[in-house]
């Protein structure tokens, strides 16, 4: 199945257990546009029931201005810690709360101008 992203389209490339890989429409063999979906399952303890873990990454050749190369791969990771009976709900709201900050000129400085919101 193929992941659509901000109008882009990304086809599975590789498999395995816990996580797909996918290329991108810019995808070649020296410019990367690739997305990885991995997971990790909770591993309780007795006293605990445990965190489920995933991850996306977004890696991205960029054409550089102003620098000593003049491309180089960007990466957006994105690691995501639930606890064993987390609601739905919950998870909805920490998803919504995250992709609304992400789209703020305060995260966007932070990548753009190392800028910490205070």
């Amino acid at each position: 199945m193929s992941l659509s992203i901000n109008a882009k389209s990304y086809a599975p490339d590789a498999y395995s257990t816990n996580s797909v890989g996918y290329t991108g429409p810019a995808h070649t063999m020296s410019v990367k546009d690739y997305v990885k979906l991995s997971r990790q399952a909770a591993a309780p303890v007795a006293t605990f029931s445990g965190v489920a873990r995933a991850e996306a990454k977004l890696t991205r050749t960029l054409t550089l201005t102003g620098a000593l190369t003049p491309t180089h791969d960007a990466i957006f990771r994105v690691p995501v810690s639930i606890p064993v009976g987390a609601a739905s709900a919950d998870i909805d709201a920490l998803c919504n709360d995250m992709g609304a900050w992400i789209a703020t000129t305060a995260f966007k400085d932070l990548l753009k101008k190392q800028l910490i919101a205070q």
